[in-house]
């Protein structure tokens, strides 16, 4: 049956192919991906091949063929590495960590909430409240954070623009009691620009497209998404996204979270308020630069509940401390605008911020006496922005593109050193491989 299994689906472990080259390894893959099978190891490392479809290879009966089952016991798949960490976590009560890496596109979020969803599928036989209600949280979180955090790129219609990395917490008998999640650089240039054939953060298109007209009234928005500077450039762009059902979806997890009406509310202000934002324009009076469109300020003022003048101040001054001396110094027609699209990104980022703040004050780990219930135990789960080559980089995308080869570094620099101790300890004859 191995046999049968090896000459269909060639290798499902690199680490059995008699001799390694690039054409042999991408060989092995391309036949194993014509055959649907999408995870390869290599030793204890799975490699994932995204088929930009959805594959029946998730479901609960999937999840019970790997519950419990020691590593290579089955075919590969994530739900091995994710058991995998699960049982050294609670054998060894040691924190565990899953990285998951690769290029823009790769399938590394979905990756993700499978994971999650495979811990939270084979925790807790006991069905505690407590648990199921930490569980939800957790598993919820994923939407609200996709919605302001990602946006569609031309290699990706979900790309992630921020990096993630979860803890989820366990009590000593290995149920989930808590998690927090870390947020890294968010690309907030996106805010005010994109590539051609690219959107802006899917929330902007949410709200547009699936808020109520007493909800886009309040706001003085309209649901045309070309009426906005900020947005229009991927206005006319259909991802596979469905933004209208995405807003009820996320707006019910939000509930769910514990956010309160009125503060969904805000979110949706900010939103309008940067939107608005886009659409200021600036004329020269003389050597003095004006807001053009003045009705637009008092709205944005509204929306921000803050007074017309402190924010055309703000857009037409800047404070310059000279000394002792604190004096406003007007800006040109130039660095108004600069100034207007440094305040959007900055509104956003804040934002973003505080929704991963309120979040994980919902789901940190509350009321746990270490003294009584034992050690607490973390799987950590990184899911980083993926890497990406445009014709115009930002210095976001370069920073992006940066961490992944140091994290490649790393992954490289841990695998290839942990063999070779492995073969020092075994006292087997290798070929030393440098690390840089």
């Amino acid at each position: 049956m191995a046999e049968q299994e090896s000459l269909e689906f060639g290798k499902a472990d690199f680490v059995l192919m008699d001799t390694v080259s690039m054409p042999e390894f991408m060989a092995n893959l391309r036949l194993r991906f014509e055959k649907g099978r999408i995870y390869t190891f290599i030793g204890e490392v799975v490699v994932s091949v995204n088929p930009y479809k959805s594959l029946n290879i998730y479901g609960r009966d999937t999840i019970e063929q790997y519950k419990g089952r020691e590593l290579y016991e089955r075919p590969p798949h994530l739900f091995a590495i994710a058991d995998a960490a699960y049982k050294a976590m609670k054998r060894r009560s040691k924190d565990t960590c899953i990285v998951i890496s690769g290029e823009s596109g790769a399938g590394k979020t979905e990756a993700s909430k499978y994971i999650m969803q495979y811990i939270a599928a084979i925790t807790n036989p006991s069905q505690r409240a407590e648990v199921e209600r930490v569980k939800n949280m957790l598993l919820k979180s994923n939407c609200v954070l996709e919605a302001f955090g990602n946006a569609k790129t031309n290699r990706n219609d979900n790309s992630s623009r921020f990096g993630k990395y979860m803890d989820i917490n366990f009590d000593f008998k290995g149920d989930p009691i808590g998690g927090h999640i870390n947020n890294y650089l968010l690309e907030k240039s996106r805010v005010i620009v994109q590539q051609p054939g690219e959107r802006s953060f899917h929330s902007f298109y949410q709200l547009l497209q699936g808020g109520s007209e007493q909800i886009l009234r309040s706001l003085h928005l309209q649901k045309s998404l070309s009426s906005y500077n900020y947005i229009h450039v991927g206005a006319q762009l259909k991802p596979s996204i469905n933004d209208a059902a995405e807003f009820k979806v996320v707006a019910d997890a939000m509930k769910v979270i514990g956010f309160k009406p009125e503060e969904i509310q805000t979110v949706y202000k900010i939103l309008a308020a940067i939107l608005h934002l886009g659409n200021l324009q600036f004329v020269v009076d003389g050597d003095t630069p004006l807001i053009e469109n003045g009705k637009v300020v008092s709205i944005i003022a509204e929306l921000l509940s803050t007074k017309t003048d402190m924010v055309e101040k703000a857009l037409l001054y800047r404070t310059v401390a000279t000394g002792r001396d604190i004096i406003d110094k007007q800006h040109t027609e130039q660095e108004a605008s600069y100034g207007r699209d440094a305040f959007a990104k900055a509104i956003y980022e804040r934002l973003f911020c505080w929704i991963v703040t309120r979040i994980n004050d919902v789901i940190e780990v509350k009321n746990y006496d270490t003294t009584i219930h034992g050690k607490n135990t973390v799987i950590g789960v990184l899911d980083i922005y993926g890497f990406e080559i445009f014709d115009n980089n930002s210095f976001e995308q370069f920073c992006i593109n940066y961490c992944n080869e140091k994290l490649q570094q790393l992954f490289i620099q841990l695998v290839l050193k942990q063999e070779q101790e492995e073969y020092q300890r075994e006292g087997i004859p290798w070929k030393h491989v440098g690390l840089l």
